[in-house]
């Protein structure tokens, strides 16, 4: 029991003036217990922070190469003075052609290798994130009347989605497809579309614009979006749109959540490795319409709740020319996928309800499962960010818990349970600027909470959650579009993205500042970032 306990939070609700009844002008409360985050730094599994070294290993292995070769050669001269080295190589040295040619052919050879081997640097040169017209903004007594006037929900089903409206973090300015609140089959081909066009068009007119690269210059394309997948695809769309080049090289990722945004920089990422001088453009979104739930299952009607519209497009160049114009550096990426075990795969789920509509199924245990990929992937993240104290203090007392932990778990008393606790890392030594997925306030609070991160840290992910609510893939863009706003990125400066998903996956993305970043003149928050951050949140 005392474990089950230990993944709950109480919170203290307060439902109004009680309009009717015996009670009726006094205030009621009510106490909400909901799961939480579990405290997944009490339980690293030792094989992640392996998996975190070897990936670390692989990247540092040409510079641990060069201090043995200055080792080497410095053991072999370091004994002979100036003039016995003098005498050496070009008194009694004898050199002929053959020799000469094949010692600068082996040195040609070496160095060439070297260099062709060595990741080229991936840099982003600018992103743009798509702001609807004001048309389709809602505030969150619009939503519900909206919904009540579709004719598609009862009154619990209304009461509901009030309450889960109330607690989620989200404010009166995102934006909804009109569609979703007609009477008709709004679900159809025929607006997916409409709704993928706008969003996609609207980012890459925009990111071409401020970039000034014209769309047949781009030689790798990626899109994701996990709900919305028509023939042709929406990959095949952009490139119709714009008439990209013939052999250009696009993919359409689908069906992977929330986190896919990730995903589809990695796969960029690939291609610009494989194939030299090009441009890579990734756009990361999902289509609200397509996906609203008209039922009245619960657990299907938290996404109606969250999910609002937008759109990120993001210009890549592996171009070494490109370092100076470039707003940042792509360091490291780290991807974890827990769909092996079935509470994951399961925990966000498309599906019918049993009035056979369409919708995606959340679970109950999101946030523990969720909590469960975040521990491996930031343990996993940490040998490759964390300054070397810091690595040191946590992998030492995570030796100590393995080697002798099964000890102390053993106390009667449970005293141990406070000496036994790992050292838990600070990851603001490792990064200025924090772009957690803007899933939800609960998720927010909870991980602000685990990682110990301050107000001004988890900033960015709740003022795009409060100004355009969960936009998917695309919030984390949403969020370094804010903190460019704010003209808080520094040249040097370290940003971490982090996104999970359906699947469940939870992936990591870090970038270095190329330069300090003004406040741009297109952004989505450029009318509404000196109202932030507001003081209520």
């Amino acid at each position: 029991m005392a474990n089950e306990r230990d993944l709950l939070s109480t919170e203290i609700v307060n439902r109004g003036i009680e309009s009717s009844g015996p009670n009726a002008g006094t205030p009621t409360f009510s106490v909400r217990v909901r799961r939480r985050l579990p405290d997944f730094l009490q339980s690293v599994n030792l094989k992640y922070v392996k998996l975190g070294y070897h990936y670390l290993i692989n990247h540092a292995i040409y510079l641990a190469t060069i201090p043995v070769l200055v080792l080497l050669f410095s053991a072999e001269v370091g004994s002979l003075s100036r003039e016995q080295l003098w005498k050496k190589l070009w008194e009694d040295a004898r050199y002929d052609l053959a020799t000469v040619l094949a010692s600068f052919g082996v040195l040609v050879f070496t160095v060439s290798v070297y260099f062709m081997s060595r990741p080229r640097p991936i840099y982003l040169i600018d992103f743009a994130c798509f702001r609807p017209h004001d048309d389709l903004k809602v505030t969150k007594d619009q939503f519900i009347d909206l919904s009540r006037r579709s004719g598609k929900f009862d009154e619990a089903s209304l009461e509901f989605q009030r309450r889960i409206l109330q607690s989620s973090g989200i404010g009166d300015e995102t934006y909804i497809p009109r569609a979703v609140t007609s009477q008709e089959n709004f679900a159809t081909m025929k607006e997916g579309r409409l709704e993928a066009s706008m969003v996609m068009f609207g980012a890459l007119d925009e990111l071409f614009e401020k970039t000034r690269v014209r769309p047949k210059d781009v030689g790798v394309l990626v899109v994701n979006c996990s709900i919305f997948n028509p023939t042709p695809s929406l990959s095949a769309m952009i490139i119709n749109h714009y008439k990209m080049r013939g052999n250009i090289l696009s993919y359409n990722l689908g069906g992977m959540g929330c986190s896919a945004g990730i995903i589809a920089v990695d796969l960029a990422r690939d291609m610009l490795q494989a194939n030299p001088n090009n441009f890579a453009v990734v756009v990361s979104t999902e289509m609200v319409g397509y996906n609203w739930y008209p039922g009245r299952d619960r657990s299907m009607l938290i996404p109606n709740c969250f999910f609002r519209m937008g759109c990120s497009a993001v210009l890549l160049s592996n171009r070494r020319r490109d370092f100076r114009r470039a707003k940042y550096r792509l360091e490291h990426i780290v991807r974890t996928h827990k769909g092996a075990d079935d509470r994951s795969f399961r925990c966000v789920y498309q599906e019918e309800d049993e009035q056979k509509y369409k919708g995606l199924k959340v679970s109950k245990e999101l946030v523990e499962i969720g909590g469960d990929a975040l521990k491996t992937n930031i343990t996993t993240l940490g040998p490759l960010v964390l300054p070397f104290s810091e690595q040191l203090l946590f992998f030492a007392t995570l030796v100590w818990r393995h080697l002798f932990g099964g000890n102390n778990s053993n106390n009667v008393n449970g005293s141990s349970s406070s000496t036994s606790k790992p050292y838990i890392p600070d990851y603001k030594l490792a990064f200025e600027h924090f772009c957690v997925h803007a899933a939800g306030k609960t998720v927010l609070d909870e991980l602000q909470r685990n990682l110990e991160l301050s107000d001004k840290n988890m900033e960015a992910s709740r003022m795009t959650l409060h100004r355009f609510g969960n936009t998917s893939s695309s919030s984390i863009w949403y969020e370094l579009s804010y903190l460019e706003a704010k003209e808080r990125v520094k040249r040097g400066d370290r940003i971490w993205q982090l996104a999970f998903g359906s699947g469940f996956k939870c992936n990591s993305l870090v970038w270095k500042s190329m330069k300090r970043i003004r406040k741009p003149s297109r952004n989505p928050w450029i009318d509404s970032i000196d109202r932030y951050p507001t003081p209520t949140l």
